[in-house]
């Protein structure tokens, strides 16, 4: 069944609770977490991307114990046999942790919190060559899964369901900076047109595709 509006707006009165309730979470890890615990969100991030959220999850899981200082190939054993790509994404989680580690003395909250300009941020991650696997739409997935907010993340679900509502013409992905920052502009007018905000409503469309309110 194609989306509308009307649909959209009732499945958000059932939902609200619980979309509000996982926002908190992921505002909780940028107030009360470490670095460690960013970086994993960034890991996971670096997982998903090509791949899928559970996909992503469970090669967290797999090496949460070694992300700060296991080597590439303590990391590549351990997403073997879980990640589609084990090879390429434990040497993107190598190199960017020790860009970090080198650059930024790993104080991954302090470099956040220093951008005044949220898109600012968002292309600190997503065009910089060192932080490896991610482009825009994970850079916007990680700084929302650890609070920052006012990112949209247009994966396939968003973009097929912005297309069935007539958001956009055409629900390919977007390749290009500009491009993206057009479609997240209209998501945007979306969301103040139907009272939902972004944040909300990106999870709202999400769990509509998916049936889950994950991350």
């Amino acid at each position: 069944m194609k989306q509308t509006s009307r649909n959209l707006k009732q499945a958000y009165i059932q939902k609200k609770r619980s979309i509000r309730a996982r926002l908190n979470d992921f505002k909780k890890i940028l107030r009360d977490e470490g670095d460690i615990r960013i970086f994993e969100e960034l890991t996971f991030c670096i997982c998903t991307a090509g791949a899928s959220a559970k996909m992503g999850l469970k090669s967290v899981d797999a090496m949460r114990d070694i992300l700060p200082g296991g080597n590439l190939k303590k990391l590549r054993k351990r997403l073997d046999g879980v990640h589609r790509f084990p090879n390429a994404r434990s040497a993107y989680i190598i190199h960017t942790r020790e860009y970090l580690k080198s650059e930024h003395d790993f104080k991954i909250k302090d470099l956040l919190e220093s951008f005044q300009d949220p898109v600012e941020r968002r292309d600190f991650f997503a065009k910089n060559k060192n932080i490896k696997g991610i482009g825009y739409k994970e850079s916007s997935h990680f700084l929302r899964n650890i609070g920052f907010s006012g990112y949209a993340i247009l994966d396939k679900h968003i973009l097929n369901t912005l297309y069935e509502l007539k958001v956009i013409k055409n629900p390919k992905p977007p390749t290009t900076r500009d491009r993206y920052l057009e479609i997240e502009h209209k998501l945007k007018e979306f969301a103040n047109n139907i009272g939902i905000h972004l944040d909300e409503l990106d999870l709202l469309l999400w769990s509509e595709k998916t049936g889950e309110i994950l991350k």
